[in-house]
């Protein structure tokens, strides 16, 4: 069975980016921060950043296929260090970082690299770290009815290490747990352990 990923209305009914408003708008905010645009080195850096953040702001559609949980499998899946870049909403600068996801299947089970999709599909917006987290969460709760969901986000924000509080080396840890790994300490516990964060 598939089922498509465009469940978030807002951005499968968004607008095709105007590349040509957005290159006249990124040489503009250059000018107003008194940066020329006139030397060859600089001349097409409006178009470059026109089509950069378009890209980044392009979520890529897929179908998630999901398969009957034959074996009865009763145990975590879970997928670690998968790796994820969004922009701060705040800011418009870049985040990176890695997730955990991990599901206590019920009567079916999800391709495993869909777990990253979901993560990608999610990230490429302006966002925060912990809308990010509990989106992935929710999705996989409502497309696939698992008994459980877990979702661990490690990210480092360049808007905390190049402005501000120049905190380098920062790291941002966000999670979203639902069903059993919320409510039995066991299970939260062998989570975060095969998640890399030891016990809690």
């Amino acid at each position: 069975m598939s089922v498509a990923v465009y469940a978030d209305l807002r951005v499968a009914d968004r607008p095709v980016p105007d590349l040509d408003a957005a290159e006249q708008a990124a040489a503009a905010f250059l000018h107003a921060l008194g940066i020329s645009t006139a030397d060859e080195q600089l001349r097409n850096t409006p178009r470059r950043m026109a089509r950069a953040y378009a890209e980044m702001f392009a979520p890529k559609p897929f179908e998630a296929t999901t398969f009957p949980n034959d074996g009865s499998y009763d145990e975590l899946v879970l997928v670690r260090d998968i790796p994820f870049r969004s922009v701060c909403e705040h800011h418009l600068l870049p985040f990176t970082g890695t997730a955990c996801v991990g599901y206590l299947p019920g009567e079916r089970i999800l391709g495993l690299s869909k777990l990253a999709r979901v993560v990608d599909y999610f990230a490429a917006r302006p966002q925060v770290q912990e809308r990010l987290t509990k989106q992935v969460a929710d999705w996989l709760t409502d497309h696939l009815q698992p008994r459980a969901v877990g979702v661990v986000l490690r990210a480092e924000h360049s808007c905390m290490t190049l402005r501000g509080v120049h905190a380098s080396g920062s790291t941002t840890v966000t999670s979203a747990l639902l069903g059993t790994l919320r409510t039995d300490g066991r299970s939260r516990q062998e989570f975060f352990a095969l998640a890399g964060m030891g016990s809690r």
